[in-house]
Order: structure tokens, then sequence, then C-alpha cells
């Protein structure tokens, strides 16, 4: 580099002398070459060809930095398609093993699939079910929806059917694969932006009517079915979260986790094996769980718990009726959000019980969400009392999810 800046500086010398000395010739020599011409012109001439030296002097050096910035330009150039190499050389083997991955998990879906549709045909009872009697609040209870829209041909009831009609047409549907993953927004108070969806299942009869949850749920349950539709809405849940991760949606979902499931060994010991093969999942999935669940919940269903808290995996607890809450359990199992019923926040004679439960959540992490919102004045009520998630049909109904590419 020395060298080059000493080479460089010497031709520029010997350019500046040259031109310094044609200008003093010219300046000098042509008064005499032409008599009669005056001085002045011959001083004249000599700067002229002074800034004649200097031009081609100045040229010469954008010519050489021109050159210089090129050649640089070029071993960049080189360098980069070498850097751009090495990558690609470090990223192809991850990409094969993104590929792989994302090819077992489907495999461990389809998988749970068939395993799921083949349990049909061994819990078919040679008797009619009895039909339904009155016990415990069920899961119809807190998930009866509100009557079809009638102008959706979609989402036209089904007829009235007598309880061996109704369990045929579900097992019909689970076969058939018609169960259907409807979602209802989780909105933020109080901007109302949507930031989770809860999933349901709807079942789905042959003529493309719905058969709702308060018909099937509890034929469904003592004919042992709940535990296969359960499952079969995990499986969808997980195939709708990939969906929206190809579509760059940034949104979680909120899936219900019922005790059929949790004691469902073989299901479970299967999609624990595709949880902890997918632990991108536990960002975007909440599992939901009722207080009774919870709070009966044995070492088994305890255990299978911490194994999800242990990949990353949070929980909700709703259906809660007893106010009188464990902050410091919910803590321990990572429930991280608590779901009440609009109508109890709400509840004047409940308003202590309520403030007291909230100032033992205050700094825990835990999120509350208002649920079954429906009128503009439990929104305003809502709103005063500022909880941090809204869901109801204020916000929006279930509405049936888009089916995976």
């Amino acid at each position: 580099m020395a060298a080059l800046i000493k080479s460089t500086l010497i031709k520029s010398v010997l350019i500046h002398g040259l031109a310094v000395a044609a200008a003093v010739s010219v300046a000098i020599g042509l008064p005499d070459l032409s008599p009669g011409t005056d001085p002045a012109v011959g001083w004249l001439g000599g700067a002229l060809v002074f800034l004649a030296g200097a031009v081609v002097d100045l040229h010469r050096r954008l010519a050489s930095r021109e050159r210089d910035t090129l050649h640089r330009l070029d071993r960049l150039q080189k360098s980069v398609d070498a850097l751009a190499e090495r990558l690609d050389r470090r990223t192809a083997p991850a990409e094969a093993g993104d590929s792989a991955a994302a090819h077992e998990a489907v495999l461990q879906e389809v998988k749970l699939l068939h395993t799921l549709v083949a349990r049909l045909g061994e819990t078919r009872p040679t008797e009619a079910p009895e039909p339904p009697r009155p016990s415990h609040p069920s899961r119809a209870a807190f998930q009866a929806p509100r009557p079809p829209d009638l102008r959706s041909p979609s989402s036209v009831a089904a007829p009235p059917m007598d309880a061996a009609a109704l369990l045929d047409a579900v097992r019909d549907a689970l076969a058939a694969d018609r169960i259907d993953v409807h979602l209802q927004p989780i909105v933020s108070l109080p901007q109302g932006k949507h930031r989770f969806f809860e999933v349901f299942s709807r079942v789905r009869a042959a003529d493309g009517s719905l058969i709702l949850p308060d018909r099937y749920l509890e034929i469904a349950e003592r004919a042992g079915l709940m535990a296969t539709i359960d499952n079969l809405l995990l499986v969808r849940c997980i195939q709708l979260i990939r969906e929206t991760e190809r579509r760059q949606h940034a949104i979680g979902f909120f899936c219900n986790m019922s005790a059929a499931t949790l004691g469902d060994a073989e299901f479970m010991r299967q999609f624990l094996d595709l949880l902890a093969g997918n632990q991108a999942l536990a960002s975007k999935l909440v599992f939901e769980l009722s207080q009774q669940e919870l709070r009966a919940g044995g070492p088994v269903t305890m255990g299978i718990l911490a194994q999800l808290a242990r990949i990353g995996f949070r929980f909700s607890m709703d259906r809660v009726s007893d106010l009188d809450i464990d902050v410091d359990a919910l803590l321990r199992h990572e429930v991280r959000y608590l779901k009440l019923d609009c109508a109890l926040l709400l509840d004047p004679a409940l308003a202590p019980r309520v403030e007291a439960l909230r100032r033992r959540l205050d700094g825990t992490g835990i999120d509350l969400i208002a649920e079954k919102i429906e009128t503009e004045a439990q929104f305003d009520a809502i709103l005063r009392s500022g909880i941090d998630f809204g869901q109801g049909y204020r916000f929006g109904e279930p509405r049936p999810a888009r089916r995976p590419a």
C-alpha cells in the first residue's frame, strides 16, 4: 500500500512538473516565436497549458480511483458470494431437519386421528342409551350456544332425534370426520383487539345441519365418546396453529382439555410425544380446564399437567363457581388465565369477594377474562372494572374455522 501511494505521488509530481515546464516555455517562448506578440498573451498561453496539465492529472487520478473502487467492489462481491455459500452449507441441514420434523409431526397427527377413529367400533353399545337424566351441572350448561342463524344453511340445527338416533348421528359424524372447529375471539380490553381464539367442537350431521352440544353431550359421555370428540378437537387445534403459522398470524388459542382426555392414557402418551417434538406450539396454545377438574385432579392428572408445563404450555381455569380460589396452587400448576362469568363478576352480592380475589391476583401474572359478555350494558360495566380480557357474543360468536390445507 505504501509503495502504491509513493508511486502515485511520484506520477503526480512528474505530471505537475511537466505542466509547469511547458507553461513556462510557452509563456517565454511565444513572444520570441511571434514577434510583436504582447508578453501578457504568452503568460496567458502558459496558464492555459498549466491548466490543461492539471486537468489531465485530475482525469488520471479519477480513473485510478474508479479502477480501485471497481477492484474493491469485485473483491467484496467475491467475499459475499463465499459467505452466502458457507451459510447455504450451514442452513441446508437445518432446513432439511425442519422439513423432516414437520413431516414427522404430520405423521404423528395422522396416526392419532386413525387411532381415534378406530375406537368408534370398540365402544358401540348393544342397546340404545337411556335418555338424559338430571345430574350435576355438565359442560352443556357452560357451552350451550345461542340458537343458530337459520338464514345460513350451514348453521341450521338438526331436527329432533331420539337418543339412539342422536348417538348414531354422532358416531357417523366422527367416522366421516364431520367434527368441525369453531372459533370465538377473546379480546383485550378496552381496545377490543383479537388476542386469542377459543376453540369449540361442533358435530355436523350428514345433511350439513349442526347437532348442538346441549343435545349430544350427556348421551356421548355415557356412550364413552366424549374422549374421542375432545381428543379430535385437540388434534384439530394443533393443525389450526400450524395453518396460522404458515399465514404468519400472531394469535393464540384456548383449547379445552377435559377429564376424559386426561384419563385417556394411550391418547395422552401419543399427544405428549407430539407436543414434546413441537415445543414452538407452547407459545400459541393454552389448555383450558374447569375448576372442578383442577380440584379433583389426582396424581395422574397433575402429572400430565406437570409434563405439559415443563414443555412450556400454560393453562386457563374456567367454569368457576367458587371464588375461594387458591392462587398459589394456580401458579404452581402454571395457570395463567382465570375465566369468570360476566354475571358473576357483576353480581352486587359477590362484589366484595370478587374484589378480594382481584387483590390476590395482583402482581401474580394471572390475567382475568370476563366471559359471556353479550350486552352493551355488560360491556360498559366490565370496562369500568378494569378487567384485562373479554369474551362473548358482544365481540363475536363462534364461527367455523378454515380447514387446514
